[in-house]
């Protein structure tokens, strides 16, 4: 959702033409004596293209104005709903800040990724990942904002949640893609407070939570190993070795481990019973909470870097492979309930994820400006229209979940938070990808050039349908929800639709998207039992197997 938002806020563009100023006229010819015959002739000047005019049209680069001001959906949200709570001149000095200094910090972040440096100048093994010093700003100024520590210190009540999703807002587009080790905080908060805040996690709970940046931690996710994915039940094989103090050591290979110089992190391992076997399968699984140290040596204790991961966006963010070996550790969760107590940092960082105007109104082609052009205006409202669609939906999550950690919760809230998390992350993950390439679109050929910092946006979209649950997972836990509930959260979600239903101009336009594409196709006799069968013979080239079906020689 937030990298949606980024066209209409970070990359607004104020475009318009300027002339070159200071370029003297070229040289006319120069006359010097001439040759032998004693004639005067032109003496030759330098090749013509080389003083040669580049033209009058320059293009101004996008700028960013303060995204809070500007952002009239977001501050109409609020205004229904916060009019008394909200302090508007601090989300309006966040708003400043962003605009000012914070968004260039973002740009650094993308021209200077991480590295990691295996050795020391003496041969030593250090492992240190190096990141930029806008990167460590980013940390700082997260800690000094609250960014995380407003969904725990609550002073907005059951709209907290709200409140720290509309700083977010702002913060994201901006943030060098800092939201994302901000979701893993926050998600690693919510498991420890669920799990209850005591020793050993207290606290790492303080400080992840905390908004003096000499005290304010960040927390990695270390679940995917080679066998990858959302399948960890099948796909985990680090162990956990309880020890006499009853911690743990851990050891195994994590394949792909998100913000990896965080100060702490949250992971699975099976644990070994005395005879040194472990039990397969989800059931085996437990959660361990591990913190990121160095020893006296300067190697970090019980963990090798082997690579950080070459990807094809999210590059300012550390990800690397890492080899346990032996890691101190403390196990979190109960003994094999490690899949059930990562619920509540799915919840948390499924909600994070899910978070050209101007430059509409200046650029001219074909001899008027592009917001005169019906077929370009058209372009920009079904992309204003996706976009607002999608915030909303993201508030309304964020509306119950601070409902229900202030306690005020109903049973259809329950029901409702428990359906749109996944829902708001599948379809704000898809509609990130489409809008924000359509929005690179209508920038032309400057929406291509690396240096307008424009197509970072698209890479970096990629990984929201990605990360925590790929649209095929989330529809199957959407499928699991209805399942479990034999069918409430349905009830849940239709009654509170009606409740709702509120239809201004742009609903209206949002009301003729085809939202449920599988819905429409079944209609159409797209979706029956033999479907399975022809798209088998259609991928892998043989005949279709269903009783009934066209054969393989009726598809090609």
């Amino acid at each position: 959702m937030s990298l949606c938002s980024a066209l209409w806020t970070r990359h607004a563009a104020a475009g318009g033409a300027r002339r070159l100023r200071g370029v003297p006229p070229p040289p006319g010819p120069v006359r010097s004596a001439g040759g032998a015959d004693g004639e005067r002739r032109e003496a030759a000047g330098p090749p013509p293209y080389a003083a040669a005019r580049i033209g009058s049209f320059f293009q101004e680069r996008p700028v960013l104005k303060n995204p809070f001001l500007e952002d009239a959906l977001l501050r109409g949200y609020l205004r229904r709903h916060l009019p008394q709570q909200t302090s508007w001149a601090e989300l309006s000095a966040f708003g400043e800040r962003v605009a000012g200094e914070v968004d260039g910090w973002g740009r650094e972040c993308e021209v200077t990724p991480p590295r990691l440096v295996h050795f020391d100048p003496w041969g030593r093994r250090v492992d240190r990942i190096v990141t930029s010093s806008a990167w460590k700003r980013m940390k700082d100024l997260s800690a000094q904002e609250g960014l995380v520590a407003i969904g725990y210190e609550r002073s907005f009540g059951e709209w907290s949640r709200v409140y720290q999703m509309s700083k977010l807002f702002i913060f994201s587009p901006s943030s060098g893609l800092y939201t994302c080790p901000l979701a893993m905080t926050d998600g690693a908060a919510k498991v420890i407070q669920a799990s209850g805040v005591s020793w050993p996690v207290e606290e790492a709970f303080s400080r992840l939570t905390a908004r003096q940046p000499e005290r304010f931690w960040t927390s990695g996710q270390w679940m995917t190993e080679r066998q990858g994915g959302s399948d960890v039940g099948s796909g985990t094989e680090t162990v956990a070795v309880p020890q006499t103090d009853g911690s743990y050591q851990l050891h195994g290979f994590k394949w792909f481990t998100s913000a990896t110089d965080a100060d702490m992190a949250l992971t699975l391992a099976r644990e070994q019973d005395g005879s040194g076997a472990t039990a397969p399968g989800s059931r085996g699984l437990s959660l361990f909470y591990v913190e990121v140290s160095r020893g006296e040596d300067g190697r970090l204790k019980g963990i090798e870097v082997q690579r950080l991961k070459d990807k094809l966006g999210t590059r300012q963010m550390p990800t690397a492979e890492l080899l346990l070996a032996g890691l101190p550790a403390h196990r979190l969760s109960e003994k094999g309930r490690g899949v059930a107590s990562i619920a509540n940092m799915l919840t948390i960082t499924r909600i994070h994820n899910s978070l050209s105007r101007d430059y509409a109104s200046r650029r001219s082609a074909f001899g008027k400006l592009l917001k005169d052009h019906p077929l370009h205006l058209q372009t920009l409202a079904r992309m204003e229209v996706e976009t607002r669609g999608a915030f909303l939906l993201v508030m309304d999550v964020c509306r119950l979940l601070g409902r229900e950690e202030s306690g005020v919760a109903t049973r259809r809230d329950a029901h409702l938070l428990r359906l749109l998390t996944p829902v708001a992350k599948l379809y704000t993950g898809k509609q990130a990808v489409a809008v924000v390439s359509e929005g690179l679109e209508s920038f032309g050929g400057q929406g291509y050039m690396e240096d307008t910092g424009l197509p970072a946006l698209l890479r970096d979209a990629q990984v929201l349908s990605i990360w925590e649950g790929t649209t095929n997972v989330l529809s199957l836990d959407v499928l699991r929800c209805v399942a479990r509930s034999s069918g409430t959260v349905l009830h849940a979600y239709f009654s509170h639709a009606k409740r709702r239903r509120v239809f201004p101009p742009w609903g209206r336009r949002w009301c003729e998207l085809d939202l449920c594409p599988v819905a429409t196709r079944r209609a159409r006799g797209c979706y029956d039992v033999g479907a399975a069968a022809l798209d088998a013979a259609l991928v892998y080239d043989r005949p279709a197997e269903a009783e009934g079906s066209p054969t393989h020689r009726d598809l090609t």
